[in-house]
């Protein structure tokens, strides 16, 4: 496979909750290997910070203010973009919020609000953005899970269950668009330090215990997500769909690290 596979020249790409964490990850590696950008969030203030980041890459970088919860605010964010950059070859379906409680304390206003942005808005962000894609010939979408899509974690259930839930949803869209040329994956993010697992950092004890069970022997970062960014939004993965690709250093493939003496 030669290089020019990773070249996103000429590529837009769409990263919802792009302005920062893991998000801002994924849309510098796509700059990095030369797409243009829109960053689709409801925080327009901290995305132009963003956007003159990109910029600085040579690429060009747009943001809208766009909450993904409002249909006609995504539907208008696909023609404000193909009207700046020119189409919409990547999305990133990234905006995600968590709370964190026992399942008994739930309410279902809590539920209905982690369900609504982690999973319908993922939903209905892809839905948008297929007609683009399937007139420009393909593209690629990515969801966002995590290691509770995997695992379970007692104090954020409907967290779990959305991550869980897009994880299913990529690959149903990988079946039923596949004839359209996209690919559509999901990338599993774990143990990460951004603004979001601040609040988890804070637990006694969990850094360590991450630590000691990560083969890599580190918390991740946002530069980690900059490589799977080229790999999946390039034409590298053109025969990759439908599968889900844990990016946390080891932590999914192991209950916990012990070498013994030799």
């Amino acid at each position: 496979m030669t290089p020019s596979a990773f070249d996103l020249h000429g590529k837009v790409a769409v990263v919802t909750g792009g302005n920062g964490g893991i998000g801002l990850g994924f849309a510098r590696g796509f700059a990095k290997s030369g797409a243009n950008i829109a960053i689709w969030s409801r925080n327009l203030e901290k995305s132009t910070k963003a956007v003159a980041e990109l910029e600085s890459l040579g690429v060009r970088a747009v943001a809208f203010k766009v909450d993904v919860n409002i249909r006609a605010d995504i539907d208008q964010a696909v023609i404000d973009t193909v009207a700046k950059l020119g189409s919409i070859d990547i999305l990133v379906a990234n905006a995600g919020i968590n709370i964190r409680k026992k399942p008994e304390d739930f309410s279902k206003a809590d539920w209905k609000d982690v369900l609504d942005t982690n999973l319908t808005a993922v939903f209905e962000c892809c839905q948008a953005v297929y007609p683009e894609m399937k007139k420009r010939g393909g593209g690629k979408i990515l969801t966002i899970g995590s290691m509770t899509s995997i695992f379970g974690f007692g104090i954020t259930s409907a967290y779990a269950a959305t991550k869980g839930a897009v994880v299913q949803l990529a690959k149903s869209l990988a079946v039923a668009w596949g004839a359209d040329n996209i690919q559509v994956n999901a990338v599993l993010p774990g143990w990460v330090k951004t603004e979001m697992t601040t609040q988890s950092r804070s637990i006694p004890g969990l850094e360590q215990q991450v630590l000691q069970r990560t083969p890599a022997n580190r918390w991740g970062m946002e530069s980690d997500f900059e490589g799977v960014a080229a790999f999946l939004g390039s034409a590298a993965s053109d025969f990759v769909t439908g599968i889900a690709i844990p990016v946390d250093g080891g932590f999914s493939g192991t209950l916990f690290i012990f070498e013994p003496p030799i």
